[in-house]
Formats: structure tokens, sequence, C-alpha cells
């Protein structure tokens, strides 16, 4: 189990679910600044005919850290029985973001290192697609909830949003 102290550190002997728990917190505030910024207007911009839907691809940045609490929490996740979530206004999208983020953290929270040991499949229609652990498929998770937040930020470009500073400032942020 993870312990917050009064300045909210995380205090663990659990050396990789503090990690993820700081991997997490690291990525929380580009995410938020990205999707607060997504119009509604928006969501059926495509850049190319191959590519997903800006109202798809900001409920991938919202949702994806749902997946580390059903990873954690049922072991599986099954496509086929995934409800996908609607907004009807940004700031849905915002709150169904936090309140995934906030699940995501608890259930870190809640874990041992050890616990990340135990598989977690995933599946379509019952049939599994591929098996492995916990541990992997988080810091996997994390991985693509990142790839997916740069996509927006091209998206964002693309349709004259300002992006946020990520890493470091953005053309639209800099100050210098």
């Amino acid at each position: 189990m993870v312990i917050l102290s009064k300045n909210n550190h995380i205090m663990s002997n659990n050396t990789i679910v503090t990690a993820y728990l700081k991997e997490l917190e690291a990525e929380y505030t580009a995410s938020h600044k990205c999707l607060e910024r997504i119009p509604v207007s928006l969501f059926s911009y495509k850049p190319h005919p191959k590519s997903m839907e800006l109202g798809y691809l900001t409920l991938l940045v919202a949702d994806i850290p749902l997946w580390v609490t059903m990873m954690i929490q049922e072991g599986e996740i099954d496509l086929a029985k995934y409800k996908r979530f609607e907004a009807k206004t940004t700031e849905e999208m915002v709150a169904r973001f936090e309140e995934n983020f906030n699940g995501a953290k608890k259930a870190l929270g809640n874990v041992t290192d050890e616990d990340l040991n135990a598989p977690f499949s995933l599946k379509s229609q019952g049939q599994v697609l591929f098996t492995q652990s916990k541990m992997e498929g988080v810091g996997s998770t994390i991985n693509h909830w990142v790839h997916h937040r740069g996509q927006l930020t091209v998206y964002m470009r693309l349709n004259e949003i300002p992006v946020p500073s990520i890493y470091g400032p953005s053309a639209d942020d800099r100050t210098f």
C-alpha cells in the first residue's frame, strides 16, 4: 500500500508502484491542459481519411487512466464490453478524465509491487488477444497515454488550438 505524506509526497517501499504513481502525476497536468482546450464542435475533425476523429482521440486521452484501474482491479479488459463514454461538453470530458485519473491513482495506491506480477489479459468478445503481467500492462498503458496525447497536440496545432507546455515551453506559451 502507498501512503501520501502531509505534503502529498508518495511514501512507499513499493518502488515500481511508486514510480508508476510519479509518472502518472508527471503526465497529469499536460493531459488536463490539452483536454480542457478541445471544443466539442471539433470532435468530428480528421486530418486524413485514415486518421481517427479528434473526439475519439480526446476520449482516449481522458479514458486511458481508467485502463490502469481496470487492469489492476479486474485483471482484464474486454474490448467488446468496454463502454465508450460520450461527452456532450468539454467540461464533461475533463470531468471524465479527472475521475479516471483519480481512480488510477487509487488503484495503484492499493497494490504492492508483488501484486503487479499477476496476469492481465486483453480480450475481445471473451477471446484472449494477449496476456502479460499487470506491471508490463501499466507501463505500456502509460506510454500509450502519452503517445495519444502527442497525437492530440498535432490535431490541436492543425486546428489553431494553442498547444500547452508539455515537457517545456511550446510555441504557444513561450515568454522569451
